[in-house]
């Protein structure tokens, strides 16, 4: 590839990367008490229920062999 640069057909186009906006934008406004307690609800509840399907999971994902061995079936007895 060639380091020269390519004539910009339109004087903006190239003057855009030195431009500088001498307007500021208004200040934010600030969230109200009741907002606020809102996103901390909503984050704590969707924390609860991760770790709550963590804590629901865990005996389904866990593979314990000597619990496979125990149960039987009323068939498998001979009645």
């Amino acid at each position: 590839m060639s380091g020269r640069r390519e004539p910009v057909p339109f004087a903006f186009v190239a003057e855009a990367d030195s431009f500088r906006s001498n307007v500021t934008p208004p200040p934010r406004e600030r969230a109200s008490v009741g907002q606020l307690a809102g996103r901390w609800l909503l984050g704590l509840t969707l924390v609860a229920g991760l770790v709550g399907s963590l804590v629901i999971g865990m005996p389904a994902m866990s593979s314990d062999p000597s619990g496979a061995g125990t149960q039987q079936s009323q068939a498998s007895e001979g009645r």
